[in-house]
């Protein structure tokens, strides 16, 4: 099998019993080496709660002791009215947000965040503290691929 770490992007489209075997198919030994697999979760903000619950009672029923990491920029991506890629910081902060209660309300817990993020004064997603519309994406939209967050 594999001896590195794996990260695994999990979105709505993955089932329960899909992630099971996916798991126990890369890692055959689990009691040997926990935190090896790290389940990324993309859903968008609006789908945690339809899908989250039973993937964490599956990998739970099956003893798989995973790192669950939630990425909450992929699934809230959209297209703004002038055809560029975004995300509405909202929709990126609620995904966060609601992905740590069903954790805690699963006994499971949620240990690691994926941003897209730069430290370059960017104008890529929208609302934030500046409360940006898309009419003032293209303002500094460098980004070749996936919009970012800035801070």
């Amino acid at each position: 099998g594999i001896q590195n770490p794996i990260g695994v992007k999990v979105g709505p489209t993955m089932q329960p019993d899909e992630l099971v075997a996916l798991i126990q198919r890369l890692w055959p030994d689990p009691e040997a080496d926990p935190g090896k697999i790290t389940l990324i979760t993309r859903f968008g903000a609006t789908k945690v709660r339809d899908h989250l619950p039973q993937l964490i009672s599956a990998v739970q029923a099956a003893n798989l002791p995973v790192v669950w990491c939630c990425d909450p920029c992929h699934g809230n991506t959209t297209t703004s009215s002038s055809g560029l890629k975004t995300r509405r910081f909202d929709s990126i902060l609620a995904e966060v947000r609601e992905t740590f209660a069903v954790h805690q309300e699963n006994g499971s817990f949620m240990g690691g965040v994926h941003f897209e993020l730069t430290g370059e004064n960017v104008t890529e997603c929208t609302g934030g503290p500046h409360d940006l519309t898309d009419t003032d994406l293209p303002v500094n939209y460098t980004s070749y691929c996936d919009p970012r967050i800035n801070y």
